[in-house]
């Protein structure tokens, strides 16, 4: 069936795969290297607690059928080993029955994390990433020429992702439609990068042709998505290079590199010098019948995100079933004008006193000591530092895990300690924990010259009161 293959996607659909791979492989290491403290059986939201109260159907995962510490580092060690071989060629080196199960294999480990991961997986990169490895297992591989349809269905993803994110900012902030958000952004965003000092110190009139951009490349380039190449190529490859812009202002986990894949996977069709290899045009019925069937589910589970685009109560980063098949998509509808910091530390002291010392904790990614430039981080994600800066925002968004955080630091517990860039306590756990609010800016260029510090802060207001360990029996 000629209709049905076309070896002219084959370069997008190879950049494509490895560059979700890739992807997939960074989700899973994080998996592994951050669940002891944030979920593991003596986390903060232990995944035993939330399977014993959340039904299987509402959160299919393996881990609900049985969970251990040990389980889950091996079955996320699995998955890192599985990613990194589809990302150096494995798929395309077995049948494609067995290519399918790799990237299903990917597909269903992924989800069963991303299930029990509770408020520490509840970003839309998430959904994101789950819905594009669905999406793969359809993609084939080596053994034929790349499916049509399902090619054009990652149109529709990467549309939705982005015009999602275009429609929630006109409608939300009023920043967004004066073209100044952009003033505030680099300063205020979650988790700033190494130049984002640099993108913020940018001269007003540029940020305003910053956010104009933006509005072109997620209300009116996604639109030409749908029309022949080269068009719909040039028009992805245009935003791929506002991924690449957002890569270096910022850290924001996957979530532009998912978006670069979808994108380019696009882009390349539009370079028709590119000479494809020899990929057989048939497809085996079998085949043919789950692309089709698999088509068919997308349309018809897009139905509530094609009709969230158009709602003047538009939600973002919305799941509608527990199988993030077809998901809505957004990001930053508001824009906060000051950025905030929670600062945690600790002391030896029981009680204050003239030589209380109080010694701060140090993050990996938020920003903590002025004179820190802040660091490049993403595509790997820092959980924890996410949370701090949601935590900054309002208290509300600490509720269910900052309690069982400050109490993991007064017992001096190992797996929360390395999430974090240093433990100012390596001889024996704090007495006592306290959190305080601050304020934080970009200093000036002149501040940075005199001061060397790429920060100024002070402080708002107590946080959380100096809190010790409550006296409990069997407490270790």
């Amino acid at each position: 069936m000629d209709w049905f293959t076309d070896s002219g996607y084959w370069l997008g659909r190879l950049v494509f795969q490895r560059l979700l791979a890739l992807v997939y492989l960074t989700a899973f290491l994080a998996a592994a290297r951050q669940f002891r403290a944030l979920i593991g059986a003596r986390g903060m939201l232990p995944v035993p607690r939330f399977v014993a109260r959340v039904p299987f159907r509402a959160a299919p995962s393996v881990f609900q059928l049985h969970y251990s510490d040990r389980f889950f580092a091996a079955w996320s060690w699995c998955g890192a080993l599985l990613a990194a071989a589809v990302a150096a060629g494995a798929a395309d080196a077995v049948p494609l029955g067995a290519a399918m199960a790799m990237w299903a294999a990917l597909w269903v480990m992924y989800l069963s994390i991303v299930n029990v991961g509770q408020t520490w997986y509840g970003f839309g990169w998430e959904s994101l990433l789950l819905e594009t490895g669905m999406l793969a297992v359809f993609l084939g591989n080596g053994d034929l020429a790349p499916p049509v349809l399902v090619m054009w269905l990652v149109r529709w993803l990467l549309f939705r992702v982005e015009f999602g994110a275009g429609l929630i900012k006109m409608r939300g902030d009023r920043c967004w439609r004066d073209l100044t958000c952009l003033c505030y952004h680099h300063e205020t965003q979650p988790m700033p990068g190494p130049l984002s000092w640099f993108f913020h110190r940018l001269p007003g009139p540029l940020h305003k042709v910053e956010t104009a951009a933006n509005h072109v490349a997620q209300l009116g380039l996604p639109v030409l998505l749908f029309t022949p190449q080269p068009v719909a190529g040039w028009a992805a490859a245009a935003m791929a290079v506002t991924q690449l812009w957002l890569v270096f202002s910022g850290n924001f986990a996957w979530l532009n590199w998912l978006t670069l894949a979808l994108a380019l996977s696009v882009a390349a069709g539009a370079l028709p010098r590119v000479t494809p290899p020899p990929l057989p045009a048939g497809a085996p019925v079998w085949f043919t019948v789950l692309v089709c069937a698999a088509t068919a589910g997308v349309l018809a589970l897009s139905y509530r995100p094609a009709r969230n685009l158009l709602a003047r109560e538009q939600r973002m980063n919305t799941s509608y079933e527990p199988l993030h098949l077809v998901n809505s998509y957004g990001a930053f509808g508001s824009v906060t004008r000051v950025r905030r910091e929670v600062v945690v530390e600790g002391t030896a002291s029981a009680v204050d006193g003239p030589g209380t010392v109080w010694k701060e904790y140090a993050f990996h990614g938020k920003p903590g000591e002025v004179g820190r430039l802040p660091r490049q981080f993403a595509p790997y994600h820092l959980r924890l530092d996410w949370l701090m800066w949601f935590a900054a925002l309002s208290p509300g968004y600490a509720a269910g895990w900052f309690g069982g955080f400050v109490e993991r630091l007064l017992e001096g517990d190992r797996d929360t300690l390395r999430l974090l860039r240093g433990n100012p306590f390596p001889d024996a756990p704090p007495l006592r924990v306290r959190a305080r609010l601050f304020e934080y800016r970009f200093t000036t260029w002149r501040e940075l010259r005199e001061s060397g510090a790429w920060w100024h802060r002070r402080e708002v207001r107590p946080f959380l009161p100096p809190t010790a360990l409550s006296p409990r029996p069997g407490r270790r």
